[in-house]
């Protein structure tokens, strides 16, 4: 692996505009509130759009997934019809997180960007491989699933990505992943990303990434992170655990537990003492997982209980406390949980509550941190905490702008009455909108043709002229019902 030695000059680097990025790009991270680059941004950027293959050590919350999402956005082409990138992601979670991220990012360049993983139908995922489709996010055993039906296409790969690779190792995918790689086109541009570089990930870049540029996020300042300890009987545990809740009265926070049936447990005893939250583990249907996690993206609720492998990777931001309910029995798992806040220059708190037999479990995370972490009596709200504790409970909560929203603005989504079963293709939609004046190819965006609807996404603004002129011209040689939608690709 060759190192990537260039600091010097990657300290002048203040926007992205220097990074030899196209302005449709540009134009878009500026909507999406991208203002200065990560280092690791800084750093993998320029390589990828180099055609280097990459392996990148970063931690979660660096900025990683735009550093891939943003050149391979760019160096994908609009024209194909076939994938020519693919992600692979340890979850289901991450990979709907990452999916989302890179549509927005090549959103005005008309990308379809599809996420396929297990627990969901697999025939509406094979629906989707066969239209049009640039980047497939996946996880690893579903997209082999799909590439023995023949359903996903490998021929035009160009770049592959493999994204917390050590996460994905844990998680026992490495034989899968071993075999995805050998499945790829051998002249495919190579990307690892992981938090930490433990030899089995170096045996997999040694063998399936040639001549890597190896690129690292340095430690730099240490997170703005407080970090304190609450010894409590056990008992005495969830008492205790409220009257933290109460004194801290957190925007935003996120409780970890060591096992889906504690998860549980405490999601009934705050929900029975009137505390809204929500919790995700993996027993949790799928489909109600993700829309957890939107809703605590959005502000829905203040609290989630999580357990390690449920949460892990996942982006939030504004974190502003976390919990350790159950102090973890992994060192690096207290880092990885703790690292939820203080994220992006902002402050934040991290509360581990810490019971007799467990103390042998702080004992060695803080042999690995190298310092003894502080110790406090648990708080004892007074009158005014608990009023406003309270009061913040009842208090409506504000639905926070999702990522995107700025970029939405400038894009109508239609659906158009007929679809496969009408025979419906691509080719009509672009032949009857591109015949509208004042309309070209290029106010056209993602496609995306179903069994009896079609959607379509009309670029730069000119949603409503196309929407009016669809009353009365036909599609196909009939008039179509077509209305306005914000319903998600």
């Amino acid at each position: 692996m060759k190192e990537n030695n260039e600091k010097e000059q990657l300290d002048h680097i203040k926007s992205f505009d220097q990074l030899e990025l196209t302005k449709e790009i540009l134009d878009t991270l500026s909507l999406l509130g991208y203002e200065t680059p990560t280092e690791i941004q800084k750093k993998v950027i320029p390589l990828i759009l180099a055609g280097e293959n990459v392996v990148a050590r970063s931690q979660t919350g660096t900025g990683k997934t735009a550093a891939f999402a943003i050149p391979i956005c760019q160096m994908v082409s609009w024209e194909g019809n076939l994938p020519q990138a693919l992600v692979l992601e340890p979850s289901r979670e991450l990979a709907v997180q990452v999916q989302e991220e890179i549509f927005h990012i090549g959103r005005n360049k008309r990308l379809k960007v599809s996420a396929v993983f297990g627990g969901f139908p697999i025939d509406k995922q094979i629906r989707t491989l066969k239209q049009k489709n640039h980047i497939t996010v996946g996880t690893p055993g579903r997209v082999i699933d799909l590439i023995e039906r023949d359903c996903l296409k490998l021929t035009d790969i160009k770049y592959v990505v493999i994204d917390e690779a050590d996460l994905m190792l844990d998680m026992g995918f490495l034989d899968e992943v071993k075999q995805i790689l050998s499945m790829v086109p051998k002249n495919s541009k190579m990307m690892l990303f992981s938090a930490t570089l433990q030899e089995k990930i170096q045996l997999l870049a040694d063998e399936y990434i040639p001549e890597a540029v190896f690129a690292a996020q340095e430690p730099g300042a240490a997170p703005m992170i407080e970090q304190v300890v609450y010894m409590v009987d056990q008992e005495e545990k969830y008492q205790a655990f409220k009257r933290i809740l109460i004194v801290e009265n957190p925007d935003s926070c996120m409780i970890f537990c060591g096992t889906r049936e504690m998860v549980n447990v405490l999601f009934q005893k705050l929900r029975r003492d009137r505390i809204f939250c929500g919790m995700i583990h993996g027993e949790i249907e799928q489909k109600e997982r993700l829309k957890t996690i939107n809703a605590f993206r959005r502000g829905g609720f203040r609290y989630l209980i999580a357990t390690d492998v449920a949460a892990r990777g996942i982006d939030f931001d504004n974190i502003t406390l976390v919990v350790n309910y159950d102090f973890p029995t992994g060192r690096e798992t207290y880092v990885h949980r703790i690292g939820r806040t203080g994220r992006k220059g902002n402050k934040g708190k991290a509360v581990s509550i810490v019971t007799g037999e467990e103390e042998r479990a702080l004992q060695m995370v803080e042999n690995y941190l190298g310092t003894k972490l502080p110790l406090s009596d648990c708080p004892q709200p007074g009158t005014e905490e608990e009023k406003r504790f309270w009061a913040s409970q009842r208090q409506k909560r504000e639905v926070k702008a999702a990522k995107g929203d700025a970029v939405s603005q400038s894009i109508l989504r239609l659906s158009i009455g007929g679809g496969r079963k009408s025979k419906m293709r691509a080719v009509d939609i672009v032949g009857t909108i591109c015949s509208i004046e004042g309309v070209t190819a290029e106010d056209i965006g993602i496609i995306d043709v179903r069994e009896s609807l079609t959607y379509v996404e009309i670029l730069n603004k000119k949603g409503n002229l196309v929407l009016e002129a669809l009353q009365t011209k036909p599609i196909k040689g009939k008039i179509r019902k077509v209305r306005a939608t914000r319903s998600p690709f």
